[in-house]
C-alpha cells in the first residue's frame, strides 16, 4: 500500500463508480484513465494502485465490457492519474 499511487475500490454498481474501466488484452491498447492493462510488473505500469474498501478508496471503479462504456462518471481530482 505504501508504494501505491492511488487507492482504488472495485464496485459492482455503476451508479456508485467514479470511473468505468474496460480491461484490455495488451499494454499497447491501454491508454487514458479508462482502458487498463493490469500487470504485476511494476516497471511497466503507468500507475500503481492498491485495491481497498470503498470507504478508504480515492477512486471507485466498475469494470465494463466495452470501450464505449468506459470513462469518468463523476468529477474526481484524480482524473488523469492512470494514463
Amino acid at each position: 500500500m505504501g508504494e501505491a499511487h492511488i487507492r482504488v475500490a472495485i464496485v459492482t454498481d455503476r451508479g456508485r463508480a467514479d470511473l468505468l474501466v474496460h480491461r484490455v488484452a495488451s499494454y499497447g491498447m491501454a491508454h487514458g484513465d479508462a482502458r487498463w492493462y493490469i500487470t504485476r510488473d511494476k516497471q511497466s505500469a503507468t500507475a500503481w494502485v492498491y485495491f481497498t474498501s470503498p470507504g478508504f478508496a480515492q477512486v471507485s471503479i466498475c469494470f465494463v465490457d466495452s470501450y464505449g462504456e468506459a470513462g469518468w462518471q463523476k468529477p474526481n481530482p484524480h482524473k488523469g492519474r492512470f494514463g
